[in-house]
């Protein structure tokens, strides 16, 4: 019998389908894998480890974690965002619990529904102009917290940064924090793009994150260089009930999770995670630099991370789009946003800015 771990022909004949030169500014989930995750995936993938999680790269990650948010830290991989965000929800509330949130945050524009409809929670949104919640704003949907016919607020979800490209600096997460738990309510950072956030505010996560009272993390990885993965990372153990019962039962339990750990672990067992975050931050601010000197366009919030949301006419943003992808935010008032990642380089912002100034002067 031939051996099942021989490389042949037949098991690499894979065909490209994509053109590698095609670059666009629709998300940073377009990029590809960094190459330290795809080679830290082939070292983890020899021989045999334990699954679901007692594997000895998933142990490993959580002294990892705890180097950056503190011993009480406890790791939960999952497969995606989505997952990580409806996991963390379903364990911080109880049956009749409702989540405070910005109008625009994913879990309510973006997540399909699925906090709704497999967390079974009430999502209570505020519309906010810079994406940021505060404790005033958070204060017109906490309460009735004895009225049966409310869905009870039980946590305080805030996005970091935010949809809409923003910073929450510590202070002001120390605050929502402060406000929150003196009302009885937990806290969650949905941190798809923490490492975007730290990189903009030159701290480490923990400053505004455990060190100011955050009591659950969803940690994104997937857009800042990983192949695939999340993890929902536990700060107050006390906040919590059944971790492992919930991740199961929401179908993010991965049998082969060394695949997912040892991604977190190349991340953020040295300083990948930051470089990318640097890298895809300063891509931005090249972008708006060149964006500002194009008369007609307007950028619509501070860029602080990796997105640049502005406004130009719908022709132009049509036509732009046949020469790079990316999304419009609000197509009827000509809102488009603009990701860079940790792949962008220099020649893809001003071939971008080049090709928008074309398409402005058409």
């Amino acid at each position: 019998m031939a051996d099942p771990r021989a490389v042949t022909s037949r098991t690499t004949d894979a065909r490209r389908h994509h053109d590698p030169e095609v670059r666009g500014f629709a998300s940073d989930n377009y990029a590809g894998a960094h190459p330290e995750i795809l080679a830290a995936l082939a070292v983890a993938n020899g021989g045999h480890q334990i699954s679901y999680g007692e594997d000895d790269y998933t142990s490993h990650l959580q002294r990892i974690m705890h180097s950056h948010f503190g011993p009480t830290a406890e790791a939960f991989p999952v497969f995606n965002g989505t997952g990580a965000n409806v996991v963390a929800l379903q364990a911080l509330t109880e049956r009749w619990g409702a989540v405070i949130c910005a109008e625009t945050a994913h879990i309510n524009s973006d997540e399909g529904g699925a906090p709704e409809r497999v967390g079974g929670l009430k999502l209570l949104t505020v519309p906010t102009p810079d994406g940021k919640l505060t404790p005033e704003l958070i204060d017109r949907q906490a309460y009735g917290w004895d009225d049966e016919h409310r869905a009870m607020p039980q946590v305080v979800s805030i996005t970091q940064n935010t949809e809409l490209g923003t910073v929450y600096t510590p202070d002001e997460i120390r605050d929502i924090c402060r406000h929150a738990h003196e009302r009885g309510m937990k806290v969650h950072l949905d941190g798809a793009r923490i490492a975007n956030a730290a990189a903009s505010l030159d701290v480490p996560m923990r400053t505004f994150t455990n060190a100011v009272g955050v009591d659950v993390l969803s940690y994104g990885g997937t857009k800042n260089g990983m192949l695939f993965g999340e993890a929902v990372v536990v700060l107050n153990p006390d906040a919590v009930r059944a971790m492992k019962h919930l991740r199961k039962l929401s179908m993010q339990l991965a049998s082969k999770m060394r695949f997912v750990s040892v991604q977190l672990e190349a991340l953020l067992a040295g300083d990948l995670w930051l470089r990318n975050a640097r890298h895809s931050n300063a891509m931005a601010q090249r972008l708006a630099e060149g964006v500002r000197a194009v008369d007609g366009v307007r950028i619509l919030h501070p860029v602080q991370a990796n997105a640049v949301f502005a406004r130009l006419p719908h022709e132009v943003g049509v036509r732009l789009q046949k020469r790079f992808r990316f999304y419009f935010w609000d197509e009827r008032a000509g809102d488009v946003r603009w990701m860079c990642s940790y792949d962008t380089t220099e020649d893809d912002i001003d071939a971008f800015v080049l090709a928008l100034k074309e398409e402005m002067a058409a």
